[in-house]
Order: structure tokens, then sequence, then C-alpha cells
């Protein structure tokens, strides 16, 4: 594949605290006040020990995906990595999935991401759709100027979800309030189950590769950059679970209803705020993955040229534009169709698995093999998750089935129209 080409007035690129930044908001994203809750209901004390599980073996993972990007560093991301393992036809394959499931799983984030909008305002159903797609108007405005100015901001971000939750543990400990929930026997199979739930706030480790690009220095930084993110959010995730057991609540969103008898009020606009600007956030990481992904395969044909021109920002406006009206489509689309938002969310997360599966299977043949014994619990850690998914699997699967042999007729003809143009 070739390298985006370089456009001399870009901005410098991003550093390891600001991509860390950048990949905490992406993966804390519209779940980082839901996800919680829903672990310790599913399996109570046994919640703290499912994202700690999580959290220690999502690093090798994390680690294979750094390594990969910090030595192959492209806007493709995965499907570059897959290509230089197993060929253009594979490495395509993944890119084209992973194209056809953020316009799917972006908008799903967004409906997800209103529920903050509703516990903090008294909105109109009327109004649902319109406040909706405005989010889509203020992900061109961040994604219009390149991903640098927004990497800041969310950098900002991530360190104000940071202090507000140290903020809360303090307030917990100097009020030495008990532990409102007894230990008791911990079913490990709960645990398990509830481990496999809070996976899915882990799914976005893979846009960071997109990006690597972007990085001042990617061989140096990018590595530092996911790990240390990894780390933060797998934090931030058991402080909001512990303070939800040590402050219960009847709050429909647990964690604010903790916040406000921590401080005697204003759970909603903080932890709503803070909420929201993580789901905007996650869906301008995706959507920028998206449109250098686009760039990339205008840029060898694989898409139409027309999404090659880029501004003096070094973004191509025509792929943001397309993209962010496919989403608006498909926003309408739900919202007029009451589509099951589950099933949505499951079919987007099986194209996950099937891209990390495929990028852990290219790690063995393009890392050390130090790396081995890391990839082989990658590829475990998938094959795991997709039987669970079952049946949901089946979008992922029939993409697999039928991108293939449409990109290797895209191939021949390309060949035939080179040996046309030679002859001529």
């Amino acid at each position: 594949m070739t390298k985006a080409t370089a456009v001399q007035d870009r901005p410098s690129g991003i550093g390891r605290w600001q991509g860390a930044g950048l990949l905490a908001t992406t993966l804390l994203g519209t779940s980082v006040f839901i996800l919680p809750q829903l672990t310790i209901k599913l399996a109570g004390y046994g919640a703290l020990w499912a994202w700690a599980l999580l959290t220690i073996t999502i690093l090798p993972v994390a680690l294979v995906f750094a390594s990969l990007a910090s030595r192959f560093h492209h806007a493709a991301g995965p499907a570059y990595f897959v290509e230089k393992a197993f060929g253009s036809i594979a490495g395509r394959t993944i890119g084209i999935i992973f194209m056809l499931a953020v316009p799917l799983g972006a908008p799903a984030a967004i409906i997800m991401t209103y529920q903050f909008i509703d516990a903090l305002f008294m909105v109109p159903d009327s109004m649902i759709l319109i406040i909706q797609l405005s989010f889509l108007v203020l992900i061109y405005i961040l994604n219009f100027r390149g991903i640098h100015i927004s990497a800041t901001l969310q950098l900002m971000l991530t360190l104000a979800i940071v202090a507000v939750l140290m903020v809360m543990m303090f307030a917990w400990g100097i009020a030495d309030a008990p532990y409102s929930q007894t230990p008791a026997m911990i079913d490990s199979s709960l645990v398990v189950q509830a481990a496999g739930l809070a996976f899915w706030s882990f799914l976005g480790m893979e846009a960071m590769s997109h990006l690597s690009d972007d990085f001042e220095n990617p061989a140096k930084d990018l590595k530092p950059a996911m790990m240390i993110g990894v780390v933060i959010v797998g934090s931030i995730y058991l402080a909001c679970t512990w303070l939800i057991l040590a402050v219960p609540t009847d709050a429909p969103l647990a964690m604010t209803g903790t916040f406000d008898q921590l401080f005697g009020g204003m759970g909603a606009p903080v932890i709503g705020t803070l909420g929201l600007a993580g789901g905007i956030a996650a869906v301008n990481v995706y959507t920028a993955s998206l449109i250098r992904l686009t760039l990339s395969f205008s840029q060898e044909g694989i898409l139409p040229s027309w999404f090659s021109k880029q501004n003096h920002h070094g973004i191509s406006e025509r792929a943001l534009t397309t993209v962010l009206i496919i989403m608006a489509a498909i926003l309408i689309i739900t919202h007029l169709t009451n589509q099951d938002l589950e099933d949505l969310v499951s079919w987007v997360n099986g194209v996950f698995v099937t891209i990390y599966l495929a990028s852990m299977l290219a790690a063995f043949k393009l890392l050390p093999s130090k790396y081995h014994w890391l990839t082989a619990l990658g590829c475990l850690f998938c094959l795991m998750l997709a039987w669970g998914l079952g049946w949901k699997m089946i979008y992922a699967i029939g993409m697999l089935i039928i991108a293939p042999p449409l990109l290797w007729l895209l191939k021949q003809k390309q060949k035939r129209n080179n040996i046309n143009y030679s002859l001529e």
C-alpha cells in the first residue's frame, strides 16, 4: 500500500500522552459511566474482579497492536498488517469490512451518547433525531483540521474524568463511609460473564493503528501511548465500579446518584457532561480512522480517486462529508424503524472480533518470535469472544464470504486496464 502524501503545512504530530488521551477517550466512550453498573448487576462484588481480569488480559492484545503499528505505521491500520502478512486480497477484505462496520457502529454510539442528553435535559421526542444529527456537525468541525487539535482536547477530557473520579474516591474516603456490600462468595462463572460484557468497552484499540502516521514519532511513542491508555481505562472502570458498590443509589444512572450522595447534588451536570463528551470523542476517533482508510484505498484504486483530494490540513473533506452523510442516513433509518440497538451493536462487534483475530494472525508472520506467546493469547481471546457472540457473527461472516471474490474481480480488472494502457 502507498502511504498518504505528506502535506507540508500539516501540524506537527501528536505525542505519547496525546495518543494515550485519544485511546482512553475512545475506549471510555459512551460506556464509562454505564458499563460498571451493568457488570455489578450481573456479578455483584465479582464485577471488581471482572474488570481487573479484563484489564490484565487485554494488555497482550494492546501490546501486539502497538508493536504492529509502530513497525508498520500506515493509515490503513489492521488492513495493512493483514496485507503485509497474507496478501492484498486479505488486507483489503479487512479494510472493507472495517469501512462497513464503522458507519453502523458510530451512529449506535451516538444513540447511546444521547442518553446523557436525556439525563441532563427534558428533551421532547420530536427533538431526538435533530440532536443526534447535530452531533455529526460537531464531528465534522473536529475533523476538518485533522486529529491533532482534537487529540489535545481529548487528553484534557481524559484528565477531567480521572480528576472527577479521584475527587469522588477522596470524598468517599474522608467520609469514612462503610462498604455498602458484604463481599460474598464470588461466582467465577458470573465473573467471566461480566468480563465478557465489559470487553466491549475495550473495542477501539485498532483505531489507533489507523492514526499511526499522525504521531510525531510512532516507533517511539505509539506503544507507550496504547499501554498507558489501556491501563488508564482499566483503572477508571475499576474506580467507577468500586464507587457504585461503596455508595449505593437508586438513580437510573448509578454514577450520577453516587456523585449526588457524596457531594449533595450536581451529579447530572458533572457526570452527564463528561459522559456526553466521552461519547462524542469516541465517534470522533473512529470517524478520523475511517477517513484515513478511505483516503488510502482511494490512492490505491480500491475506491474512486475522487476521495484522494486533501485540503491543506491533509484531510480528505470529500471522504469526511461522505462518511458523515452515510452516518446521518443510518441514524434516520434507525430512528424511523425503531431498529434494535443491541442487535446492531452485536453485528458490529462481530466485525471487530474478526479484525482483531486477523491482526493477531498477521502478527505471527510480521513480529519477531518473542511476540508469539502474546499473539497466541490474543487469538484465543478472540476465538472465545466469537463463540460467545454465536449467530450474531453472521454479519461479519457474510462480509468475509462476499468481499474477497469482489476484490479479486476488481484486481483482475485493474490488471487488464494496466495491460491495455501499456499496449497503447
